[in-house]
């Protein structure tokens, strides 16, 4: 019986010791990535990374408030700030032929009227930045001298409709990499191309899988190059394709800054 209440005794010791010393050990935690925020224009980057450790309670209100809370919501203030001075900016800059635009989000529509034709131009902005190549060692410091600009360039779906047709006819358009930015002095190519083709019902988000689609990759070039002229004289040519670029860039950039500030608002959230 002695022995038993002996060692109920040093058991009752040991945690008690054991427990003191957990409450006074000191918690921290060491960043050791912050990105400058003056880097931000060129690249999309890690916000913040951390050595991992448990979370430290800054306050007694019942929320989460870390010390990388703190450093993440200072980091965001600094980085809306870098991307606010270079906004060229904050209103969009306006198509030319007469484009109306609506927005929903990060979604645009642009819509222009002709005789008889209803054309409907309708482009996203998520995802729509080409991702960076990376570079050779010795071009690394050029690179950091000059930072290239980052360009969206985002698929388009272009919708023709005719007031005297059941279906309207949709071209799928999209910007290869190697086209953006055509140089001067040659001759002028397409700086975007037609993917698919296809009829569907007017004003419907999505393709009909039963309705044939004309893929590109293996048309004639005579065709092609019809289906090219249609979509001219309907006013996309590369002068649209340009603005269209500018256009999508700056909405892409204007929802960027949106959302570091809603995520500047979210972590300081009580």
């Amino acid at each position: 019986m002695l022995k038993s209440v002996t060692r109920a005794l040093q058991l009752s010791a040991r945690l008690s010791s054991r427990s003191s010393a957990n409450r006074t050990a000191p918690i921290s935690r060491s960043f050791w990535s912050l990105r400058s925020p003056g880097a931000a224009a060129a690249s999309r980057p890690k916000i913040l990374t951390a050595a991992r450790a448990l979370p430290t309670l800054s306050c007694g209100c019942g929320g989460l408030h870390t010390d990388g809370d703190k450093a993440f919501a200072e980091f965001l203030t600094e980085e809306i700030k870098e991307e606010k001075k270079i906004q060229k900016s904050k209103s969009l800059p306006k198509m030319s032929g007469g484009w109306e635009l609506e927005l929903n989000g990060t979604e645009a529509k642009l819509i222009r009227s002709l005789s008889g034709e209803k054309v409907t131009i309708t482009f996203n902005v998520n995802n729509s930045i080409p991702p960076q190549l990376e570079e050779e060692p010795e071009q690394t410091q050029k690179s950091q001298e000059e930072e290239p600009d980052i360009v969206s360039t985002p698929n388009f779906v272009v919708e023709v409709t005719k007031s005297g047709a059941k279906n309207s006819l949709v071209f799928d358009c999209h910007f290869p990499e190697d086209e953006v930015g055509h140089g001067d002095g040659e001759e002028e190519s397409d700086i975007f191309t037609i993917r698919e083709v296809s009829f569907q019902p007017e004003g419907e988000e999505d393709w009909k899988e039963t309705s044939y689609t004309l893929n590109t990759d293996s048309l004639d070039w005579a065709l092609y190059d019809h289906l090219m002229d249609f979509l001219a004289d309907r006013g996309v040519d590369n002068t649209f394709a340009d603005e269209l670029m500018e256009l999508s860039t700056a909405l892409e950039h204007q929802e960027y800054i949106k959302f570091l500030e809603d995520l500047g608002t979210f972590v300081k959230c009580k």
